[in-house]
């Protein structure tokens, strides 16, 4: 079983309103629901959205909901909150419900954090597009050190003592815009599965240097996948990897016979053999090896050309990798 809490805040009775927190919650709940193929994934998160005062949702509504997603052995028990956050003294963090007035009088992050610690789900993921929200899971008045127990990871949109950034125009944060992004494939690795260690490299990598800097805290033994999104290879292919390649270092000879296209000058040359159904149909997997680069040409700059100058093709680092995981069958 998977759980998640999503929640939203656009509406504070005394802060300043957001206008993206309540289309973030909602578009990671839809995210999160369902894999590609439309398998269910986290079955019916808990969203939690306040977009008036009608709906507006105070800290002891965050804190019942997060004390009631903790509290079961779960799989996974996921954490989500777009809002206002907020720093006292350097030292402590709040998530702000929409009654609060100064920050200090929210929900504190190390009550959330010591939920999630006591919780016998087996894996915590707390993700926080809030200001100051970096300060989630460091050690008491110490930002630079994290004290995490064995199963949690912390995903932040910003530091300890940054902001964290809208769109402009008010769609969403920027953070995430990338989560979503990251989650719909952009972090995927070529089975599918996206990991908060691929979803914290592709907003890392997305974000510049010196602006908004997400935050990656985790202690687990290894990545759970939080969603499965479309391969960008299909996944019979790939499990052909060691069969094409029955070593790292093997060279795949090629000839013109793998090429199915003809010039017609290469149509009227007896010398160049026609091409070979079984062949070229080995070929058209190669070339999508090549695509995901798994596979290079050998002394060629494409792979029509290692064909045609029957020349060879061979693994990448990436592909010598993934050959040997379908080796030793941990790619089924």
């Amino acid at each position: 079983m998977r759980k998640a809490l999503i929640i939203g805040i656009n509406h504070y009775d005394h802060l300043p309103h957001l206008t993206g927190c309540v289309n973030d919650a909602n578009s990671i709940a839809g995210m999160l629901e369902e894999h590609f193929d439309g398998r269910s994934n986290f079955l019916q998160p808990f969203v939690m959205i306040a977009d008036s005062s009608s709906t507006a949702i105070s800290k002891s509504d965050i804190k019942n909901a997060a004390r009631e997603l903790f509290e079961d052995q779960c799989e996974v028990a996921l954490f989500y909150f777009a809002g206002h956050g907020y720093l006292e003294d350097e030292s402590s963090g709040y998530l702000c419900g929409s009654e609060c007035a100064s920050g200090d009088d929210g929900v504190l992050l190390a009550d959330i954090m010591r939920m999630a610690s006591k919780s016998p789900a087996t894996n915590k993921v707390v993700i926080l597009d809030s200001c100051h929200g970096g300060i989630a899971g460091s050690r008491d008045g110490e930002d630079d050190v994290a004290e995490l127990k064995e199963g949690m990871t912390v995903l932040t949109a910003s530091t300890a003592k940054q902001s964290a950034y809208e769109v402009y125009g008010g769609g969403g944060g920027v953070f995430t815009s990338l989560l979503l992004d990251a989650l719909n494939g952009a972090a995927a690795n070529l089975v599918g599965d996206v990991t908060p260690g691929s979803i914290y490299a592709h907003i890392d990598q997305s974000l510049g240097t010196w602006g908004q800097r997400p935050l990656f805290k985790t202690n687990v033994r290894r990545f759970i996948s939080l969603r499965r999104a479309k391969p960008p290879i299909d996944r019979d292919e790939l499990k052909q990897l060691a069969i094409h390649f029955p070593t790292p270092d093997y060279q795949f000879r090629l000839d013109p016979s793998f090429e199915p296209q003809r010039s017609r000058d290469e149509l009227a040359d007896a010398s160049i053999p026609p091409p070979n159904p079984e062949n070229t149909a080995i070929f058209r997997v190669l070339q999508n090896y090549v695509k995901v680069n798994l596979v290079r040409p050998v002394d060629a700059p494409h792979m029509w050309h290692a064909a045609m100058g029957t020349k060879a093709c061979e693994l990448t680092v990436l592909g010598k990798h993934y050959r040997n995981l379908v080796a030793e069958k941990l790619i089924r």
